[in-house]
């Protein structure tokens, strides 16, 4: 077991004590600051163990963590060092190499020394009979503190040595650093191969390491997806003992959507007319739209409605149809409630699943940095230039709407829900990244989630409700999108749009927006059905197909930051929100 130090210890008073440790950090600012050195080198013994203390705190004060973090963190490190200490052949030295990297700081300590157990070694065993109450409350403290730390260490033995890795800072933006780093790097790579690389050595490329990595990595979301959905709405559900309460929420959360849908259809009607993207000297440029015209998309409202109740119980799971799945999980969730003496036991079990998904979408978010990697250099390498700078007309008129889309939210924040929506885009701005190079409102889902919990502070009890709810009837990016590229390949096309068209267009767009599929490349089928209703030739899709990819993210983006901004509004509303996770930083 390793060493065990006490606030008498001279080498570590100070540390177990919260106003001391504040007070050596004040201190710290006012004298110049030591160059670390990424390795360090000290004797197996307790002035080296002191040393290296002193460094590593050195290391926390440079990152500027304090208070409680500070103290639990060195609690850590003193244990680590005294039980490799312990361990340490006589007479050794032991190494520390400090690693900082987007904001992650790792420590790795090596010492020649036989093999252990650190997790075991540092387990707080029973005071004897003789101890101190004081000092057994002290070393319970202890063990609380180095158990939460754990998971943040790694222990290796080889060749001898004994190989500890901790990870002592943790950048809340290493993340978003991580992903901006992998796009960055994938433009500047496709931009490479494409003045450079042979035509057969980038479809080589992109057909085999790309295209396969990336559709793994949306495979794995895709089948995540139908059971985080099913089984947070029920989760939400049996928390409601008064289903009247569960109605008012799920009421404002529609009235929402719809508000911001209909909003969506003016903003992107307003864009064309303002910019007028669109020139009738590229319709000779159309690429092949047969995959996609031969596709089909129901625009009835009745069959919509329909087409909520599935045929048998296991189809919303393979389909991944929201509208069935939600649809299930809401009368599953009522039925829990009402079986008796079974609801209690198939709480438990339904939150041990809903928790057992959840984690399965961390583990597999983890590869988000490769997997837009391969997205965005297989965009780069397979977008026809000619065509993406013929229609880059619609794409500026649809950001420009998307970001019209974003101010819009942040006033509905400010005058709905009475607070400031600086923190909102403060926080979610990493989020919009990250669903940015998904391209998929259904596979963003987790990520959207976890936003609201950990970042904006939103009860289970609304997003588990409104963020599946939203990536199936709240497609406000959509609505943009359909309503700027409809009228201009229109006006390419030279179709004249009446009054009359006007409505059963913003009516259709309306209804197609509800019913599309959250993946990728669903925004050209709506687009293929409203041509078809114009009058307009669906060769016409062959215009946008090559940026389609492009936009689709922009859309995603748009379309879930609406999700989460509905749900802070409704938890605001409902004062279901934690207001302190909200406002700090």
């Amino acid at each position: 077991m390793g060493t065990i130090y006490t606030e008498n210890d001279p080498l570590y008073s100070g540390i177990l004590n919260a106003e001391a440790a504040e007070k050596s950090a004040e201190k710290y600012k006012q004298v110049k600051r030591k160059k670390m050195k990424r390795r360090n080198i000290f004797k197996a013994d307790i002035t080296g163990v002191g040393a290296a203390v002193e460094l590593i705190g050195d290391v926390l004060r440079e990152y500027r963590v304090k208070g409680k973090e500070f103290i639990r963190t060195q609690l850590a490190v003193e244990e680590v060092l005294g039980s490799l200490m312990d361990h340490a052949a006589e007479g050794s030295d032991f190494s520390v190499f400090i690693n900082a990297f987007l904001g992650i700081v790792t420590i790795e300590i090596i010492s020649e020394g036989e093999e252990y157990d650190p997790a075991g070694s540092m387990k707080m065993t029973s005071a004897d009979d003789g101890d101190h109450a004081a000092e057994m409350t002290g070393d319970a403290l202890r063990a609380i503190l180095l158990k939460a730390y754990t998971n943040d260490l790694k222990y290796r033995h080889k060749a001898g040595k004994n190989y500890v890795r901790m990870t002592v800072v943790r950048s809340r933006h290493a993340f978003l650093y991580q992903t901006i780093g992998a796009m960055l790097l994938a433009i500047l790579l496709g931009i490479i191969l494409t003045q450079i690389g042979s035509d057969a050595f980038n479809s080589g490329l992109n057909d085999y390491l790309l295209i396969p990595v990336k559709t793994v990595y949306m495979n794995a979301l895709k089948m995540i997806v139908a059971p985080v959905v099913f089984f947070s709405i029920i989760s939400c559900i049996v928390r409601f003992s008064d289903l009247s309460e569960l109605g008012r929420i799920g009421a404002r959360i529609f009235i929402l959507y719809l508000t911001t849908t209909v909003i969506a259809v003016a903003v992107g009607l307003g864009s064309f007319y303002l910019f007028k993207p669109g020139k009738a000297g590229i319709i000779g440029q159309a690429a092949d739209a047969s995959s996609i015209t031969s596709q089909t998309m129901n625009i009835s409202i009745l069959d919509t409605i329909v087409g909520i109740v599935p045929d048998n119980i296991v189809k919303p799971f393979l389909e991944s149809n929201m509208l069935q799945l939600i649809f299930l999980a809401v009368i599953c969730g009522i039925a829990v409630g009402k079986i008796g003496k079974y609801s209690e036991m198939l709480c438990t079990l339904l939150e041990a699943c809903n928790e057992l998904f959840l984690k399965v979408t961390t583990m597999i978010i983890r590869f988000m940095p490769a997997a837009v990697l391969c997205s965005v250099m297989s965009m780069m390498l397979t977008m026809g230039g000619k065509t993406m700078i013929s229609v880059m007309g619609m794409l500026g008129t649809l950001i420009f709407g998307l970001i019209c889309m974003i101010v819009i939210y942040c006033l509905l924040i400010l005058l709905i829900g009475r607070i400031s929506p600086i923190p909102f885009l403060r926080k979610y701005s990493a989020t919009m990244l990250q669903v940015f190079s998904m391209a998929s409102s259904n596979a963003s889902i987790p990520i959207n989630m976890d936003a609201c919990e950990k970042k904006l502070g939103i009860a289970k009890n609304i997003y588990s409700l409104s963020i599946p709810l939203g990536a199936t009837i709240n497609m406000d990016g959509t609505c943009v999108h359909l309503a700027v590229f409809s009228l201009a390949l229109a006006k390419i096309y030279g179709v004249e749009i009446s009054g009359a068209s006007m409505i059963s267009l913003v009516l259709a767009i309306i209804v197609l927006s509800m019913g599309a599929p959250g993946i990728p490349g669903s925004g050209l089928i709506c687009l293929s059905v409203l041509l078809t209703q114009l009058g307009i030739p669906v060769e016409a899709i062959g215009l946008v197909m090559g940026i389609d990819s492009l936009a689709g993210m922009f859309r995603t983006m748009s379309n879930c930051t609406g999700d989460v901004a509905v749900s802070v509004i409704v938890a605001r509303l409902e004062k279901l929100m934690d207001i302190e996770i909200y406002q700090n930083y």
